[in-house]
């Protein structure tokens, strides 16, 4: 009892507004609640009309109304008007095979107390976080990894393998966490646990089909339905029982979704921006004529130099993983002014460059196998200048970038052909690393793991098709979604809802031909097209502005911000997990330099924030030891109570 309310009280920024437990002899469940349906009577744990079945959830259902219809009409009885009671009584009808009729982002457990069966699952595109640990026999969960440390008997040690992939992926396999024995429910899946045993299995793919299989509709169709999912998507992920935002950046996705709510369903709508102290990184023009063009009701926060570095510790906290950005913060910073505005909830643009092609990694593929076509050509590599202007100003570094793009120009066969540079620039990073980790990585090969846990059809899928697969599996599921999503968002108690991500769009576009997500070099083709009037062209047309933060002047002396003593000899020595020379020269190199490179930059983001969660987690963790709330559940049925 006392380790589910220590574990429930660590997760209170998650939800502050009440928090539940129920507890019998073979399990126990505790939750902490946002609350955003049903105000006063969706407390939980949540259960059936029997009680055999018990719920704790986080996240939302968008599509209950409608399940809640059905079910009233096959005799369910409901005693709240929470999406998480639908839930209950869907799987009480349909077990696992519910969660193919559910249209939202979750984490679920349900305790079922006749069969003593736990069934744990996560929405399809992992938007919501889902952890788990075994540990003496006993099957531990939790929304984050910090709760199962509450524990005290759980380890807390780095997993070398876990570090190894993150430096090269940038982030953990799926099912991975950087923690050594704890591991996170992949996307798409869900957990069964008996007495003694327990199985992953998936429920859902990401789906890409092959060329023969695409939608051989004319545009005008294709556009036409692609705006119709986009606004039901937008439609349904406003219903709430508290105001909802929007994030406004004034790029063209973030743009999209708050000009189809402002259009069609909301004219008085608050929208919050973040603006930066470095010209580079800073979109407010941009943000400025969206706000002008729609009438919203707009609030923007700076994110300075010296406010990026003071929060870095903290962020790190909260996404629980090393970073090789500083991009999490401005976030972080961004959802603690939204909820000081007194908002729960806001819709995000996050998603639309995965599913609709909006990368330039994306681009950079298609230019190079049309390059590795014609290797000899003095022409096509041109097209790569075209995709990063801005790196090749500098006409004595071309023949450089050239070479650096060419790197592996013709082995289209590759299955990672469009990650490969990337990933080798990335690996880069690892001669920081300790002999001692080294030796503990030993020759693994994060590669074959990947390559092993490809779907069956990947080969059959177009170029595009693949290089999207790889950038939703790996990048958008556990480092957008996580580290600049859910994570810094749920730091201040705020929702981030994604319509990009509605899993109708991401099927429906699996299908889309490739050439209509990028025609020629037009990336997002198809969305811009579906977008049509509702923006103005100069943001419809504008090129992309990668969304980042800057590194060194956030973390590094200067502005404010002190030298970070996690980076100090001591520090260094003491969690081993780093070169302490090779360090030492970086940190010098980065106060130098007039312009460290992106790889020096990546090495200083990722050193750091190792060595903060070694600190965090790891050498200084303690357990939440606050006083724990009033249950506003609280349900026990241990056939002997403690007295």
């Amino acid at each position: 009892m006392e380790s589910i309310e220590r574990m429930v009280a660590s997760l209170r920024h998650r939800g502050p507004d009440a928090w539940g437990i129920y507890i019998d002899d073979r399990t126990g469940l505790g939750h902490a609640r946002l609350s955003i349906i049903d105000l006063e009577g969706g407390d939980q744990p949540i259960h059936n009309e029997d009680e055999s079945l018990w719920i704790v959830y986080n996240g939302e259902i968008f599509n209950y109304p409608e399940l809640r219809e059905d079910l009233a009409a096959r005799g369910h009885r409901f005693y709240t008007t929470t999406d998480t009671e639908v839930i209950i009584h869907l799987y009480e009808e349909e077990g696992p095979a519910c969660l193919s009729r559910l249209n939202g982002q979750f984490a679920m457990a349900i305790w079922n107390t006749k069969n003593n069966e736990l069934f744990l699952a996560r929405d399809r595109m992992g938007i919501r976080p889902l952890h788990y640990a075994v540990h003496q026999g006993r099957l531990l969960f939790s929304s984050e990894v910090k709760a199962l440390f509450q524990v005290g008997e759980v380890s807390r040690e780095i997993d070398p393998v876990a570090l190894d992939q993150l430096f090269t992926f940038w982030m953990p396999l799926p099912g991975r966490t950087i923690f050594r024995g704890v591991h996170e429910l992949p996307p798409g899946h869900y957990l069964t646990a008996t007495l003694g045993h327990f199985s992953v299995r998936k429920y859902w793919e990401i789906p890409f089909s092959p060329p023969v299989e695409h939608l051989e509709k004319n545009r005008e169709t294709l556009r036409d339905q692609v705006r119709e999912l986009l606004i039901d998507a937008v439609r349904i992920r406003l219903r709430a029982d508290v105001p909802v935002g929007s994030y406004l950046s004034g790029g063209l996705d973030s743009s999209g979704v708050t000009a189809i709510v402002k259009r069609r369903f909301d004219n008085r709508l608050r929208t919050f921006g973040i603006r930066f102290e470095e010209a580079r990184f800073d979109e407010t023009r941009f943000q400025d004529r969206m706000v002008s063009f729609l009438g919203t009701e707009h609030t923007a926060i700076r994110a300075t130099n010296e406010d990026i570095g003071k929060s870095f510790r903290e962020v790190v906290w909260h996404v629980e993983k090393p970073v090789l950005r500083t991009a999490p913060v401005p976030l972080f910073l961004l959802s603690e002014m939204v909820r000081r505005n007194g908002f729960k909830v806001v819709l995000t643009g996050e998603g639309a460059d995965e599913v609709f092609g909006g990368y330039d990694i994306f681009r950079e593929t298609l230019v190079r196998r049309f390059w590795a076509k014609q290797p000899s050509s003095r022409l096509r590599p041109l097209l790569i200048r075209k995709l990063y202007p801005d790196i090749f100003q500098d006409p004595r570094l071309g023949a450089t970038l050239q070479a650096f793009f060419g790197v592996g120009l013709q082995d289209t066969g590759d299955p990672f052909y469009s990650h490969r540079i990337r990933w080798e620039n990335t690996k880069r990073l690892k001669r920081f690393f300790s002999k001692e980790l080294q030796g503990e990585i030993g020759g693994y090969d994060g590669e074959e793991e990947l390559r092993a846990a490809l779907p069956e059809a990947y080969s059959s899928w177009d170029p595009l098709s693949r290089a999207q697969y790889l950038e939703m599996a790996l990048f958008l599921s556990n480092y957008l979604l996580s580290s600049q999503g859910d994570r810094v968002a749920m730091a201040h108690s705020v929702e981030i809802r994604l319509p990009f991500l509605d899993y109708r769009i991401v099927e429906f576009m699996g299908k889309v031909p490739s050439r209509l997500k990028i025609l020629g070099l037009k990336e997002k083709f198809l969305l811009k097209e579906a977008l049509g009037e509702l923006l103005p062209a100069d943001i419809r047309n504008r090129p992309k502005h990668p969304y980042r933060a800057p590194i060194r002047s956030s973390l590094l002396p200067g502005n404010g911000v002190a030298f970070p003593e996690a980076l100090s000899l001591e520090s260094l020595k003491r969690a081993g997990l780093f070169d302490v020379e090779n360090v030492e020269r970086l940190l010098r190199k980065m106060q130098t330099v007039p312009e460290p490179t992106e790889v020096d930059s990546m090495a200083l983001a990722g050193i750091l924030s190792t060595q903060l969660v070694y600190e965090q987690f790891v050498s200084r963790f303690s357990a939440d030891r606050s006083d724990p709330c009033r249950p506003a559940v609280f349900v026990d049925r241990r056939s002997t109570v403690p007295r």
